[in-house]
């Protein structure tokens, strides 16, 4: 009669495990002080890209020094010279404060027309008006040029677009075409007087000063 075996087999989860533990066993331990230098080394890193980053930036001081240094260059280079304004005084110190004083210089300098916001266009065309009025001989003309100033004048307050608020005052029709027949009628006298000087000067000459007078026209 067989007997069957007295030990008993191991169950398979122990002989997984049992391998299981002789590979962890066998690894290598993680060295401590290869450890610890990787831990000095990362947490010296963005330290030393701060340095970097900082090497080559200027201090106030030092920018102060460099622009302070190209001024005296250019000025020894004669950069400043003959600028426009040298010697001059300041223009415009008796007017009030205009935030859009360098638009309408730049418009008076270049004389540029047409450019710019309605209120400095119609400001510009407000000191030009009385000279654009007197070149015009008929009075027909005259009231049409300053009906339609006006209505680019109410037009432009009523814009809401923004930008410098529209000062230019309208023009009074009736004293403005009273204004300009005075000035042309100032300025017939005035042509006319001038044709009856040259003629009493004409008068005077001799005869071969008269023939000079003629050849130099």
């Amino acid at each position: 009669m067989v007997e069957p075996c007295s030990s008993p087999s191991q169950p398979l989860s122990a002989t997984v495990s049992g391998k299981d533990s002789a590979m962890t066993s066998r690894r290598p331990r993680p060295d401590s002080r290869l450890s610890a230098a990787r831990y000095r080394v990362d947490r010296s890193a963005p330290e030393e890209d701060d340095e970097e980053s900082d090497a080559g930036r200027l201090t106030p001081d030092q920018r102060a020094g460099m622009v302070e240094a190209a001024i005296q260059q250019a000025m020894r280079r004669g950069d400043f010279d003959d600028l426009p304004g040298t010697g001059k005084p300041l223009p415009d110190l008796h007017q009030t404060h205009d935030p859009d004083w360098w638009i309408r210089r730049k418009i008076e300098r270049e004389q540029l027309t047409g450019l710019g916001p309605p209120a400095l266009t119609l400001r510009k065309e407000n000191e030009e008006l009385a000279g654009r009025l007197d070149a015009t001989a008929s009075e027909a003309v005259v009231r049409e040029l300053l009906h339609d100033f006006n209505a680019r004048v109410i037009e432009a307050r009523r814009q809401l677009l923004g930008g410098p608020p529209v000062i230019t005052p309208t023009r009074d029709v009736e004293a403005e075409v009273a204004a300009w027949r005075s000035r042309r009628e100032a300025r017939l006298r005035e042509a006319e007087a001038e044709r009856d000087r040259e003629a009493a000067a004409y008068a005077a000459m001799t005869w071969r000063e008269r023939r000079r007078a003629r050849r130099q026209r």
